[in-house]
């Protein structure tokens, strides 16, 4: 029999990932309270807490205090270690893609990724 922390599995328990799961959980008490209640205002409430759970664990996640896809080395097994491949994104992870990190792709190594140019470098750059 396992105990926590010593069992062959990367459970992927992180910062964000605790985070989110607690906001989330309020959240959801919010949405319980405002059904009890039957009222509309602080139902809605709890949807927007629970759509800042979602925005924060995501931040978290870019900041590094997430966790790439598959396991982990057991030394990073801990919520406390911050993953230091986060700035230049995970491979096939859709909260990397979406805040425009590309990751390791293509058989490239993530420290060899180009940024993509943007609309918006593309005007100042023109207007320098």
């Amino acid at each position: 029999m396992f105990i926590h922390g010593d069992d062959p599995h990367d459970l992927g328990h992180t910062l964000a990932g605790w985070t989110g799961t607690a906001v989330a959980t309020l959240g959801s008490g919010v949405c319980g309270l405002g059904v009890i209640m039957t009222s509309v205002v602080v139902a809605l409430a709890g949807v927007g807490v629970l759509a800042l759970a979602l925005v924060v664990t995501w931040v978290l996640h870019l900041a590094g205090w997430g966790k790439p896809g598959g396991p982990r080395p057991v030394e990073q097994w801990d919520w406390r270690v911050r993953d230091t491949s986060a700035r230049a994104g995970h491979p096939d992870c859709l909260g990397c893609r979406l805040a425009g990190r590309r990751g390791a792709t293509d058989g490239r190594r993530a420290a060899e990724a180009r940024p993509r140019a943007t609309g918006l470098d593309a005007v100042t750059s023109t207007s320098a």
